[in-house]
């Protein structure tokens, strides 16, 4: 099968390439380096040429609704137009547990590219999966100030990005299934507590302080309304295992933060 990734540089569609690599299947990543613009289009209908699925795992480091749902429209758009006229069969994407019940900010931007997909002429996927194991060092990454370590508070029952970017292979080889079954890790964690856990587990001096953050999306969080229901698949890596390296060591290359 020949599969285009569009984000394949990302914490998570790095993981969609190898796998799909992995498996025997072919693999086009479609970026700036390949000549691929998924803003402007310029590439796009090119590199679909023979294409049976794309994996939609592109992703803006905004936490603005209005910029965050700009970007999703555009690569969206860009993506069907482009996917129809090559005559590609299927489009899957990555999006988040409960991202409707929290739809504020950059969850404002998930909820329009699911909303597209569902409105398009492409037979589609959608996935939604709990935050990465990485997103503790995203947190970390952000809220570190003067030698302090902030560590936002609320719930999540997260997934390795490695088995995310596995499943969204496995679900590229089977036929269109609308929304799939959401997706998280095999346990409840407590960010805050995942933030401590990882400065501890990379020597970082400095306090740690657990806080509330304020704002729509964060209080939605903290109501768990990002939480898997229970039909929801699990993966097996639990945050405690990927805290071992080379994991924890490779989320300092995380370039996609997302709540």
């Amino acid at each position: 099968m020949r599969v285009a990734v569009a984000g394949g540089t990302g914490t998570v569609g790095r993981h969609v390439v190898a796998s799909a690599r992995e498996r025997g299947h072919e693999v086009v990543v479609l970026t700036r380096s390949n000549g691929v613009d998924l803003i402007g289009g310029a590439g796009v209908r090119a590199a679909l040429e023979g294409v049976d699925a794309v994996i939609d795992t592109a992703n803006t480091n905004s936490m603005s609704a209005g910029a965050a749902t700009a970007f999703f429209r555009f690569v969206t758009k860009t993506l069907l137009d482009a996917e129809q006229a090559a005559g590609v069969g299927h489009h899957v994407v990555l999006s988040i547990v409960g991202v409707d019940r929290g739809s504020y900010g950059y969850y404002a931007g998930k909820v329009a590219q699911e909303r597209a997909v569902e409105a398009g002429a492409v037979p589609f996927t959608i996935m939604r999966a709990s935050q990465f194991h990485e997103f503790a060092g995203q947190m970390l990454k952000a809220f570190s100030f003067a030698g302090v370590h902030l560590a936002p508070r609320f719930p999540s029952q997260p997934v390795a990005a490695r088995e995310v970017g596995e499943r969204l292979v496995t679900l590229a080889e089977h036929g269109a299934a609308g929304r799939s079954a959401d997706f998280a890790g095999p346990q409840r964690e407590d960010i805050g507590d995942m933030v401590v856990r990882l400065a501890r587990a990379r020597g970082l001096r400095g306090r740690v302080v657990p806080v509330t953050l304020p704002g729509p999306q964060f209080a939605a969080m903290r109501r768990g309304e990002t939480l898997p229901g229970p039909d929801a698949v699990l993966g097996t890596r639990t945050f405690e295992a990927w805290l071992r390296p080379p994991d924890a060591a490779a989320a300092d290359a995380d370039d996609a933060a997302r709540p």
